[in-house]
């Protein structure tokens, strides 16, 4: 019983400073440094928020440029890779219906990044080549010019964020707002 009053006293405090404290601190610093970024680099058009910056969002009409696959839906909850071995016959399917979904030809192979969903199934970015890919379909669905289309991607690429991305990447959100922007 002695030592049960200190060691309720440490607990609090501990709780205090670590949890409280420390979570306050790392909140304070990340809303004065990088305020759009701690609040989960929201999008808002006409004061409305339509996506993060950061997070995948399925399109799926052909005037919209498509994201990488999702093996988890494009939920934020439930991220994750599909966990799919390279032999599996779920995953050759789901590729196959992907190359379908895109057209794709043996004359115009897909990038590679537009078939495999990436390893947390909700990255926001595609390939600048992927991007390219999906130029004539974007076009000819708007309505618009091939060429004003290539020239809106080629001004949305950016530099890759990571010494894994060798190429540079494109924002898909950022992109199919860009594009809403042109028709208006």
């Amino acid at each position: 019983m002695n030592y049960l009053l200190p060691s309720l006293r440490l607990w609090l405090v501990t709780i205090l400073v670590c949890v409280i404290g420390y979570a306050g601190l790392m909140l304070a610093f990340a809303q004065s440094v990088a305020p759009f970024q701690a609040n989960g680099s929201i999008i808002e058009v006409d004061g409305r928020a339509v996506g993060s910056e950061l997070i995948a969002q399925d399109f799926a009409s052909p005037r919209y440029f498509w994201p990488r696959p999702s093996a988890a839906g494009y939920d934020g909850m439930g991220a994750a890779g599909s966990n799919l071995s390279p032999t599996s016959k779920d995953l050759a399917a789901r590729a196959a219906e992907t190359i379908a979904r895109y057209g794709a030809t043996p004359e115009n192979p897909i990038p590679a990044d537009l078939v495999a969903a990436s390893g947390g199934g909700l990255d926001p970015h595609i390939s600048l080549a992927g991007a390219v890919y999906q130029i004539d379909r974007v076009a000819q669905a708007r309505g618009l010019d091939p060429d004003r289309v290539r020239e809106l991607v080629q001004q949305q690429a950016a530099a890759p964020g990571a010494i894994f991305a060798p190429e540079p990447v494109v924002n898909v959100l950022q992109l199919n707002l860009a594009l809403d922007r042109l028709e208006e």
